[in-house]
């Protein structure tokens, strides 16, 4: 096997009289075996198959060595085992574990020995399939793989759907926007007052923990700008097939919009949007902040809340007279009123189970979105163009919906079931393995003081048995 590491010995303090020393020669060795879990969940799945064919790829079949379905892996799974940088792939190329997982079934195609032991794409051919353009063609001299915006948008929803195998009866769609700061001089780049920094704005949707729409986005614009298309797309999508499902949108006042609002009333869909404060809002529920109030210091200055129903319309920019849910709150640090709107009605959601379980569990969209950002490096968006920069938020996206879907299936009844990425990645993906090829098998010996034995047998269990038919 071919290998770039350095050949020169590391001397490390020994035990009595021997030294300790070290080398980068251990051959058919990765630190990457948990890597397997990934692959087996994707291949049930079937995820990098059907992104893949998201691409067109213009090159002649003849002259390339690198499949489409083999670039993307290397980039998703690369991602979620933590190598972001295309630089990582100078080496991890000639891993024999990204060898045999990144190529896939194209592994199966290849007849001579030789081409089987081939490296990955380098960094370079990396870059090119994150740079083509839209307009790129046969014609073009080096970029001629191009992604489909609108099949790579129907994907993640089409991924989304397949989990489950019966429609459910109520999904909550949950919207959010989220700062990407910029570092250098992107196109779209623009300064965010609100983030006090120069960032894109990417547009989430999820449902539960699941991912079924990340949109960059230029950060000039209103949050909810594109809300509405995405929506739309998403709702039209869903309901072709789970036509009886009930829709509930769910976000904060940064998408409380009359059109968003409007078109969720005529598609006979649910929402309820946080709603930013104002002075009429304030003297409806006067009164009954200055009871809480009295009742936060009658009690021991423990927190204290009530819920009041109001009947309410903006001055100019509703067109109807809408419920709003108040919550007049006092706590240590003061008075704290909230606002929510919905077109739920009372007899299905009461005020304070309105705001308190419905609304307030959006937060965890919240955590979603930072666990791929912090683990899954969606934020990671240095290429020049947004055209480049949403691809790379895609891969990010899939990366996450793959780990979600382990997480969801092989993880579930272990002590990992609720799991972050990074964790996922630490316990189970970063294991030793000695690999070794004959002509009927491929051999990955684990490291055998490896603590979580136990769980990673439940997890391919698991895994065989939540995708089967």
């Amino acid at each position: 096997m071919i290998t770039q590491c350095s050949s020169e010995q590391l001397i490390f303090q020994g035990f009595g009289s021997k030294p300790i020393v070290a080398e980068f020669n251990g051959g058919q060795i990765t630190s990457d075996a948990g890597a397997l879990l990934l692959a087996e969940t994707d291949r049930l799945g079937g995820y990098l198959k059907r992104f893949a064919a998201c691409f067109i790829d213009y090159r002649d079949p003849l002259l390339i060595s690198h499949s489409v379905y083999q670039l993307l892996s290397q980039r998703v799974i690369g991602l979620a085992l933590g190598y972001e940088d295309l630089n990582d792939w100078e080496q991890l190329r000639y891993d024999p574990m990204f060898k045999h997982l990144c190529r896939g079934l194209d592994l199966e195609e290849r007849t001579s020995t030789a081409e089987a032991d081939d490296a990955l794409a380098g960094k370079s051919t990396l870059n090119r399939l994150e740079l083509t353009p839209e307009d790129a063609s046969q014609r073009s001299r080096y970029k001629k793989i191009v992604y489909s915006d609108q099949a790579i948008e129907r994907f993640f929803v089409d991924a989304y759907l397949s989990n489950h195998r019966v429609a459910p009866q109520q999904i909550i769609l949950d919207l959010d926007a989220t700062d990407d700061p910029l570092h250098g001089r992107q196109e779209g780049r623009f300064f965010h007052g609100y983030y006090d920094e120069y960032c894109y704005l990417p547009l989430y949707i999820f449902s539960d923990d699941e991912l079924l729409c990340a949109k960059q986005r230029p950060s000039d614009i209103d949050a909810s700008e594109g809300a509405k298309e995405e929506l739309e797309r998403i709702i039209e999508q869903i309901r072709q097939k789970w036509p009886q499902t009930k829709i509930i949108v769910r976000a904060d006042s940064g998408f409380c919009r009359e059109e968003l609002m409007q078109y969720c009333e005529t598609h006979n869909v649910y929402y309820v949007f946080g709603l930013a404060k104002n002075s009429r809002l304030l003297r409806k529920i006067a009164k009954v902040m200055k009871k809480v109030r009295r009742n936060y210091f009658r009690f021991g200055r423990s927190a204290q809340r009530l819920y009041r129903e109001l009947r309410y319309r903006t001055q100019k920019s509703w067109s109807r007279f809408r419920r709003v849910v108040a919550k007049a709150e006092y706590l240590d640090k003061g008075a704290n009123p909230r606002f929510v709107v919905t077109n739920i009605e009372e007899d299905l959601w009461s005020a304070q189970a309105l705001y308190e379980d419905l609304y307030c569990a959006r937060g965890n969209m919240e955590n979603r979105i930072k666990e791929q950002q912090l683990y899954l490096f969606a934020d990671r968006t240095s290429a020049h163009t947004l055209r480049a920069n949403q691809l790379r938020l895609w891969f990010s996206s899939l990366a996450y919906t793959i780990v979600t879907a382990l997480r969801r299936v092989g993880l579930a009844g272990t002590q990992f079931a609720q799991a972050q990425c990074h964790t996922i990645r630490v316990k189970l993906l970063k294991i030793g393995a000695r690999i070794k090829i004959s002509a009927r098998r491929i051999l990955v010996s684990l490291a055998s003081g490896y603590p979580y034995q136990e769980e990673f047998h439940t997890i391919v269990h698991n895994l065989r048995l939540g995708f089967s038919p």
